[in-house]
């Protein structure tokens, strides 16, 4: 012990990458743990590959501004990879109004119009409800269904099991993204995520 306490004095230059390791393996065991439930999609909210061989996991709020600002990264990645699926899990966590269009967005799934409605709740700007009901109307969800599914109490169990597996994870924030063995929280940019998708696809 003295001998190790001595090179660390010595070398405290690797404490930060010691700790970043150490990081890294807690963060893989977290994935690991909660792998099925974070890559099973609720009904039609996913898009991709059928069969993929990398699945990215995302967790956004429609009231979240990183997440927004997140769609292109992730539009491209699904357009220059194949076999790659994503996978979204309502995290409503921002505002009470958030939760209402997470409910929409399940309904969405259901009706296999998950994505033009995700992408038009983002065109919104907004998670109130004329605004999620605009974005329902435009993707071509029925608004009287939609309006009665934002204070329906339908979704809580589904929404909660998404904050609980969030929360499993350590992910403070929105976005929350898991690739293979990697997660990063915030709006990461393309790079990383595709850097991430290579990397799961090699470890197959």
């Amino acid at each position: 012990e003295a001998i190790v306490r001595d090179y660390i004095l010595e070398h405290p230059e690797i404490i930060p990458e010691a700790v970043k390791r150490l990081q890294a393996k807690q963060a893989t065991a977290k994935i690991e743990a909660n792998r099925a439930e974070l890559e099973k999609p609720y009904s039609g909210a996913w898009e991709g590959a059928a069969s993929p061989k990398v699945t990215l996991v995302a967790f956004m709020d429609y009231a979240c501004g990183y997440c927004r600002a997140s769609l292109p990264d992730l539009q491209r990645l699904v357009k220059d990879n194949p076999d790659l699926r994503i996978v979204y899990h309502e995290l409503p966590v921002i505002t009470q109004a958030s939760v209402g269009a997470a409910k929409v967005g399940l309904l969405a799934a259901d009706s296999g119009k998950y994505m033009a409605f995700h992408k038009a709740m983002y065109a919104e700007g907004s998670v109130e409800p004329s605004a999620v009901v605009n974005a329902a109307r435009a993707a071509g969800l029925d608004a009287g269904k939609a309006k009665a599914a934002i204070s329906a109490d339908g979704g809580e169990e589904t929404l909660m099991g998404n904050i609980r597996l969030a929360v499993a994870l350590g992910g403070e924030r929105t976005p929350l993204f898991v690739v293979g063995n990697q997660m990063f929280n915030g709006s990461v940019g393309y790079d990383a995520l595709k850097a991430a998708v290579d990397e799961a696809r090699k470890a197959g």
